[in-house]
């Protein structure tokens, strides 16, 4: 039997269908219209800028470069301080005590920012270059410490800020040794930089000069004595302990007479750039001041301040016949009452203008100072010179070997000499006293050899080995009075001798 449809019913079933159709027109419109492209919000790409070499990147919405790099490094020392900094400032070291480091480690971490700016002045450059430190041995357990080496503005010929000193060459950072700033004993360099205000003039022909006014403290001062003074005030005896603060103020450590710091020092060079090398010399004039002959009278009088000088001239061979990228590099130096331009650096801050070491069947000790004077006396003032020399031969692009050597000097004169050993022969010293004659001339005399690997790019292992002389001046004994001298008694006599140290060093940095 077939059942028929009702008028309605089909009605409805058609209705149904109509709305049916038009909801699934309407819903496959949607998802067309969403399906349709729209305009998206621009996107800024980083761009590398090849304006300054390799590295820069553009400042995305700006036309000011970039470039962000830097350098982790791992370094142990036998027989020395880190970054083979030689044990000849006292302590437990220059002891030769059994309780001294038989070695040390260090781990540093570089971070470095540079922006240039192509303006109608020409280039407008900052840089900041920040250290982060660890060293076992600090005075916790962290062991480290954040450091700033370098922060400047350049604009317009204008260099503002902290950054190398103009008295030294080009390459004063890029020295073929491990303690490449700190380390050695090679005349005036500094891993922290000098804050001036200086102007660089450009000739041409790779010619410039520049003219820099640079705060001297505490890196360029070395210190006035006062040898008159005794007790607390008494010149810092072999092995005496150094201020722990030294570098926070003008060079403080036990005995220096030179307070505040009143004028910066006027620094002028000379350089040319060519692509077989570089030629360089640079003149110094630095402020030399005591203080009151007795410090809790200002009403003793005082020496007349004075000014100390230093010269110095460097050159540079870059390819030389014996193999490409072989380089030689020689600096000479010569000041008048500006030791730390020749004594350069930051290797003799633990010991604070006073070298000391024992061993050999003796002790040989001496001073880093500008000056010397005694009560009612004037400041006579120091000579140093030195001459270094630094070679580099690549065997291959991957290995190479380099070979260093420096001689430095320090002589105080007839007057400078007898004021120093009469108050060392009077007690005057922290320490102890000496029963001697001759001077105080003192000299430094540092060979070595470094033999570093690049496997592959920015990766260095290196091994280096060093032997150091100190030649002292000094005939007779020194008697020390107290307890100052790690595992040495009261008492205890020391024959006044030349001293020699053999040390080695391993490293290994990764720049990015």
């Amino acid at each position: 039997m077939t059942k028929r449809l009702s008028i309605s019913t089909v009605s409805k079933t058609l209705t149904s269908l109509a709305l049916g159709t038009a909801a699934g027109v309407v819903a496959l419109t949607s998802a067309q219209a969403a399906d349709l492209p729209v305009k998206a919000k621009a996107v800024e790409y980083v761009k590398i800028c090849s304006l300054y070499g390799a590295g820069f990147y553009y400042i995305p919405g700006t036309d000011t470069c970039i470039r962000i790099g830097g350098a982790i490094r791992i370094g142990t020392t036998l027989n020395g301080n880190p970054w083979d900094v030689p044990l000849f400032q006292g302590g437990t070291g220059g002891a030769n005590s059994y309780n001294r480091n038989y070695f040390g480690a260090r781990e540093r971490a570089y971070l470095n920012l540079d922006t240039r700016t192509q303006t109608e002045y020409g280039v407008l450059r900052t840089y900041a270059s920040l250290l982060f430190d660890f060293s076992q041995g600090r005075e916790n357990i962290a062991g480290g410490f954040v450091e700033n080496d370098f922060l400047f503005i350049q604009f317009a010929g204008f260099t503002f800020g902290k950054a190398v000193s103009q008295f030294d060459p080009q390459w004063a950072l890029a020295k073929p040794i491990i303690g490449t700033t700190t380390g050695g004993l090679s005349g005036s360099h500094n891993d922290t930089g000098i804050p001036q205000l200086s102007y660089t003039a450009e000739f041409g022909n790779g010619v410039s000069g520049t003219l820099s006014l640079e705060d001297a403290q505490p890196y360029r001062s070395a210190g006035v004595v006062n040898t008159s003074l005794t007790g607390a005030n008494a010149l810092l005896g072999p092995f005496g302990g150094a201020t722990t603060g030294y570098g926070t103020s003008s060079n403080t450590f036990q005995g220096n007479a030179q307070s505040g710091d009143h004028v910066p020092d006027i620094v002028a060079n000379l350089r040319l750039d060519q692509s077989w090398g570089t030629l360089h010399l640079g003149a110094a004039a630095h402020e030399v001041h005591g203080t009151y002959y007795t410090p809790t009278t200002s009403d003793s009088g005082k020496p007349d301040s004075t000014w100390g000088f230093a010269v110095t001239g460097a050159f540079e061979l870059k390819n030389l016949p014996t193999g490409a990228g072989d380089s030689l590099k020689v600096v000479g130096a010569f000041a008048n009452g500006a030791a730390k331009y020749v004594f350069g650096g930051s290797w003799d801050s633990s010991g604070a203008g006073r070298l000391a070491k024992l061993g050999d069947g003796g002790m040989g000790f001496g001073y880093i100072l500008d000056g010397v004077y005694g009560n009612g006396t004037s400041i006579e003032k120091s000579d140093a010179w030195q001459v270094a020399a630094f070679y580099e031969h690549y065997w291959t692009p991957q290995w190479r070997t380099s070979l260093f050597g420096s001689y430095s000097h320090i002589g105080y004169g007839s007057g400078g000499n007898s004021l120093l050993l009469t108050a060392a022969n009077a007690g005057r010293l922290s320490t102890g006293f000496t029963n001697a004659t001759g001077s105080f001339d003192l000299a430094l005399a540092e060979v070595g050899t470094r033999t570093a690997w690049t496997p592959v790019k920015d990766l260095t292992l290196a091994a280096e080995f060093t032997y150091v002389r100190m030649d002292q001046h000094l005939n007779g004994t020194f008697t020390s009075t107290g307890t100052s001298i790690p595992g040495v008694a009261a008492g205890t006599q020391f024959q006044l001798k030349d001293q020699n140290l053999f040390q080695g060093a391993v490293e290994i940095r990764r720049n990015f």
